[in-house]
């Protein structure tokens, strides 16, 4: 059974958009990979006064999240058991682990290793029963509902996956996609061209954003829906939805290698 993780921004944005125009709860739970139920839970819990918002349901879950972390858990039971075992060079994720399955006690490694920062504040020499001092430790970062790391995008398929027969335009179906600023950075489009036919598609945008430049794209190709085989993309980060538009669509997505968006091949986008 796969873990279940919190919903990301990302995925709260998707709903709010999808939900605007007009998809049902299990449209949406299949566009971003979730359950029906854990999309109707996450409308009923995070729905304002004016309606359900994604900067609101991400704050109302975040201070759920704190809420429930802000009751005490380091009883002085659970820091005689924590001490002892870092005194025996145990790793504060084995300690979480081991207390867990011996006291029911769910603490995490996380709260372990502030424990032993607060106690080596106070002149206190856990921190010298650390493996690695923890200096190997690695900074954790809040998912980027933009990509998955800073400056890239998320599960991206770069264009070598996609098959060669691509290439050669005998197939109608393969898109290629991109976007156009307009004069004075005021406003843009998004252009669609079949790579076989050279039959092309527009639609205007208020703003280059993922879930604006997204919408556009699903618009302009659900009723080639029948034929949309693949789209192929440069690395701008209006394309970081890739995955809602490849689920919606059923289509593969695949991206030129970054610097080099003429791999596309197509003259309309070069």
């Amino acid at each position: 059974m796969a873990r279940y993780t919190q919903l990301t921004e990302g995925e709260r944005n998707q709903i709010y958009v999808l939900r605007k125009h007009g998809y049902t709860l299990k449209s949406i739970a299949r566009a971003i990979g979730r359950s029906a139920g854990t999309v109707s839970r996450e409308l009923r819990r995070n729905e304002g006064e004016r309606g359900y918002r994604p900067a609101q349901a991400q704050r109302m879950a975040r201070e759920r999240r704190r809420r429930a972390c802000s009751h005490p858990k380091m009883t002085p039971e659970v820091v005689s058991y924590v001490e002892e075992r870092l005194r025996q060079e145990w790793s504060p994720e084995q300690i979480s682990g081991r207390m867990k399955m011996e006291t029911g006690a769910r603490v995490s490694h996380e709260r372990i290793y502030q424990h032993v920062r607060a106690d080596r504040k106070a002149g206190g020499s856990l921190h010298l029963h650390l493996r690695h001092g923890q200096r190997r430790r690695k900074r954790r970062c809040h998912p980027n509902p933009n990509g998955g790391g800073r400056g890239q995008i998320r599960n991206r398929r770069d264009i070598s996956e996609r098959p060669a027969s691509v290439r050669f335009r005998t197939e109608i179906g393969h898109w290629e996609i991109d976007t156009i600023i307009g004069k004075g950075h005021r406003g843009a489009a998004v252009t669609i061209v079949d790579r076989a036919s050279r039959y092309t598609l527009v639609r205007s945008v208020k703003r280059r954003t993922a879930d604006e430049v997204t919408w556009a794209t699903i618009s302009l190709l659900t009723p080639f829906a029948l034929s949309v085989r693949s789209i192929t993309a440069d690395n701008g980060k209006e394309f970081a939805w890739h995955e809602l538009i490849a689920g919606l669509l059923e289509a593969d997505f695949y991206f030129a290698t970054p610097y080099r968006s003429w791999e596309r091949g197509c003259p309309c986008h070069r």
